[in-house]
């Protein structure tokens, strides 16, 4: 115990001085960081994490500073991100994304977050381009365009041509991008811990938690490899529907800094205007855009996590084009399915039914009111209950959802979250190229398909081999589990302690829950066999029919004795 005690307090000691380290080091940013939270009316919180003077703030800045108190807190929190550089403004439309882990005023008002950044100059373009691909310019490329197509805080993209004659969009990394989102990202985990330690309501948001969690979304950006991977993905995914479009990527031109991608010009679906003159159908460009949505989503799990007008485009023959796949979302078999499951109770409009799927989809703390949280879904229930399905907002409902769920302390996977933004968004999309479009219509043929798959025999016969595998991987370990525990008993490494008037009452009891957990164990594992033995019986043909059904017989018999047998022992025994 003595020895945990030491490991735990040097672990404490070497992240403090770990933290004083990052203040040296950083010590700068941070006082730029504190003077523009101060300036925008947030000293009282400069003040009491005790950053004024760790930083040597002098006292007068605390003094007329606060000309942005008229401002909501949630509305200075946005200038605050802006006026601190496109870090934090990328941190700030990650954290829009994410309503389980902020309010919902605050996510609202980070969505208004604009990347708008100068573009950097085309020395640096190419000295970063030719370190990437350790050449000249000129030997990769037969045409590079100065002029960038477009910038964002992390990087920027140029039009270029291969040797071989390929037209191609090539992303390039802002240089010190990574050092210096490095560097933010230090300095708001620093503060996030100071303000957890001093401020209440920082403990209970978890603010550390929710740094962390942006941090790591953030820096997956900065992966160009990756970015060039997932768009490899979606586009096997999705080769099948003709009415989609990925860019193709050129591997040996692109780095982790550098991203070479086919160029494909299209018309945005924000630009109705165009589209019109075009002679496009908005109405089978909405419906095209939805359905390609719900197929990354519900179909094959890897899904465009932020499918603005910007990032969709219109093709000839109808077809879309999707871009920028820096942003991704993956949802396993399991959170399809349980996605699945909440749109429909959603267009069911069942509380109950809402109730469990958020119970299935995220990690429930032990002291959760689940009646509260059963009112606080039905008042959120009631707000749509009137209103025509076809006029309900599915990525809204989605996100007021994940909000309950967060008030509650239920903590919703990271992916599983980015889909109401992703429903949200392109909801938006068809909705200025179709007002009378409803993506529910989209959205139930794909939640009824899936729920359909989830009860195929083949998909049952594989879980019900998986769960058989998990239960006799459980009991082969028991042995080994039980020499284990026995080895730290006898080297006194197991500290227990047992506050009991009669011992030998606490003594029966346990000896009465390990009568019970073996019966259990032991029912369970026939249960599972018998039942594999019936459904094998039902699948295998006609010739073994009568073989497997004397297997089941038997079974079953064997079953039935031993549980006599075992219930009978313990009767006996007087502890059941």
């Amino acid at each position: 115990m003595e020895k945990r005690q030491a490991i735990l307090r040097e672990g404490r000691e070497r992240r403090y001085s770990g933290m004083i380290a990052k203040r040296v080091r950083h010590f700068q940013r941070y006082r730029e960081v504190a003077r523009v939270l101060v300036s925008n009316g947030f000293a009282w919180f400069i003040d009491r994490v005790g950053l004024a003077d760790i930083l040597r703030l002098p006292r007068r800045i605390f003094v007329g500073m606060s000309r942005q108190e008229t401002l909501l807190t949630h509305e200075r929190m946005r200038i605050v991100l802006e006026r601190l550089g496109p870090t934090f403004v990328k941190v700030g439309q990650v954290a829009s994304l994410r309503p389980d882990l902020l309010p919902k005023n605050i996510v609202t008002e980070l969505g208004k977050l604009q990347d708008e950044v100068p573009p950097f100059e085309f020395d640096r373009v190419r000295s970063i381009v030719e370190d990437e691909l350790s050449s000249p310019i000129e030997e990769a490329f037969a045409m590079f365009e100065e002029t960038p197509l477009a910038a964002a805080s992390l990087g920027q993209v140029h039009q270029a041509v291969l040797k071989t004659g390929e037209v191609v969009a090539v992303k390039v990394q802002r240089p010190g991008v990574e050092t210096q989102i490095q560097t933010d990202l230090e300095i708001l985990r620093d503060i996030a811990v100071r303000a957890e330690k001093h401020v209440e309501s920082a403990r209970h948001y978890r603010v550390t938690e929710v740094v962390d969690e942006l941090a790591r979304t953030v820096t997956k950006e900065l992966d160009y490899v990756q970015e060039g991977r997932n768009a490899d993905k979606v586009r096997e995914n999705l080769q099948r529907d003709s009415h989609v479009y990925i860019p193709k990527v050129y591997w040996e031109y692109t780095t982790q800094k550098v991203l070479v991608m086919e160029y494909v010009e299209g018309i945005k679906l924000s630009n109705v205007d165009k589209l019109e003159e075009a002679g496009y159908n908005r109405d089978l460009l909405a419906e095209r855009a939805a359905k390609a949505v719900f197929e990354q989503l519900l179909v094959h799990g890897l899904f465009h996590a932020d499918p603005h007008p910007g990032n969709i485009a219109a093709l000839p023959d109808h077809q879309i084009l999707f871009l920028d796949f820096g942003m991704v979302g993956k949802l396993s078999q399991e959170m399809r399915d349980e996605l699945a499951s909440l749109i429909i109770a959603l267009m069911q409009k069942s509380t109950d039914l809402i109730v469990r799927a958020l119970f299935r989809m995220g990690v429930v703390p032990s002291d959760v009111d689940l009646s509260k949280l059963t009112r606080d879904i039905d008042d959120l229930r009631d707000r749509y209950y009137d209103v025509p399905l076809s006029e309900v907002s599915l990525g809204e409902s989605i996100r007021d959802m994940f909000s309950v769920a967060y008030e509650h302390g239920i903590r919703i996977p990271t992916d599983l979250t980015l889909v109401g933004k992703a429903l949200l968004t392109i909801e938006g999309v068809v909705e200025e190229l179709d007002p009378e479009f409803s993506i529910m219509d989209v959205a139930e043929p794909f939640g009824k398909r899936l729920l359909k798959d989830k009860v195929d025999p083949a998909r049952l016969a594989k879980k019900l081999g998986e769960r058989l595998l998990q239960v006799t991987d459980f009991l082969g370990e028991v042995p080994q589990t039980l020499s284990q525990l026995s080895q730290h008993l006898r080297k006194g490494e197991i500290d227990i302690r047992v506050r009991a008037p009669e011992l030998e009452q606490v003594l029966k009891k346990l000896d009465r829950i390990s009568n019970r957990l073996s019966f259990s164990i032991i029912l369970l594992s026939l249960s599972i066999f018998i039942a594999g033995v019936v459904l094998a019986a039902a699948v295998s043909k006609p010739a073994l029919s009568s073989f497997t059904m004397h297997i089941t017989d038997g079974a079953i018999v064997v079953a039935v004795l031993m549980g006599v047998w075992l219930i009978w022992s313990i009767i006996k025994s007087g502890r059941l």
